[in-house]
């Protein structure tokens, strides 16, 4: 996690917002911890449940994303993650392992799922799995950001979850610089390329930074709704910038998922995108700027 700002003095308040905002939406969508709202939503499978609002805002923004993406990005991958090894936080999860034996089928998909905004209200059939991950964490980075902003009291804040950024606020002169990369621990590198953002969020999906090995078989987190494993994808890298820090991940989520159809999708769609495929060939669609020239190139 990074919290940024444009009031200094204010740093440590932001930062305690961000975290209350943080420890509420881990306690509401984790499926790592037995205690979360989402695992008792998910082990209560079968039965209609109520939900509290957070949770629901959560649940809302994962099926509009599938719907949104024609299921491309669907929370109904729960049990396919856990199938192929995710089924421990990240950091938990062994590099290494005797292989598995999946079968191939279509997850159960988000129509499954009946959920009412308005009553809080959700089910999920028996055997279904919820896992909000790919728009959760996305959520709170937009929630995140304007809690910041909040705590400021002016000025701007970034707060960017594992490459997940989203900006409130006012910028600073000539907006927030952010390197791209394949990983937002990669260290400040003078010739990475960089983009300027004065409004809105950024995204970044991934088949490498979060991958693991069974069987000499390389697997990693985004799934193919319509095999119910990683994603076979020309693009190893996807990065969007959106309004809001949801449309960004939902879209660089999306593309990876959609493979080479990704590049009209994400043009028809406007979205300011970043491709890198597996011979690391950049693609960019729909107004990403060219890098710029750096003294001595």
């Amino acid at each position: 996690m990074r919290v940024v700002v444009t009031r200094p003095q204010r740093l440590a308040a932001a930062k305690e917002a961000v975290d209350h905002v943080l420890s509420d939406i881990d306690q509401a969508c984790s499926r790592f911890r037995e205690d979360s709202e989402l695992s008792r939503l998910n082990a209560g499978a079968g039965r209609e449940q109520s939900v509290s609002p957070l949770l629901a805002l959560a649940i809302g923004h994962g099926l509009r994303a599938a719907q949104l993406t024609g299921g491309d990005v669907d929370p109904t991958v729960g049990t396919a993650m856990r199938l192929i090894g995710y089924d421990v936080d990240y950091a938990s999860v062994a590099a290494t392992g005797e292989p598995l034996v999946l079968t191939v089928q279509p997850i159960p998909g988000w129509r499954s799922v009946r959920f009412s905004e308005l009553t809080r209200s959700v089910f999920i059939p028996d055997a279904v799995e919820l896992d909000l991950g790919a728009t959760a964490k996305a959520l709170a980075a937009d929630l995140a950001a304007a809690a910041a902003l909040a705590a400021l009291a002016g000025g701007g804040a970034l707060v960017s979850l594992g490459g997940d950024i989203a900006l409130a606020g006012t910028p600073p002169t000539g907006g927030w610089t952010v390197q791209v990369s394949d990983n937002s621990t990669d260290p400040l590198d003078s010739a990475a390329e960089r983009i300027n953002l004065a409004v809105g969020a950024m995204a970044t999906s991934s088949t490498r930074t979060r991958s693991w090995r069974r069987g000499g078989v390389v697997l990693h987190h985004i799934i193919d709704p319509r095999t119910g494993g990683p994603v076979e994808s020309p693009w190893r890298l996807a990065t969007v910038v959106a309004a809001t820090c949801v449309d960004a991940n939902t879209g660089s989520t999306a593309a990876i998922v959609r493979g080479a159809a990704a590049v009209p999708w994400l043009e028809e769609q406007k979205l300011p995108s970043r491709l890198v495929g597996n011979d690391d060939a950049v693609v960019r669609i729909a107004g990403w700027p060219a890098p710029a020239a750096r003294a001595g190139d």
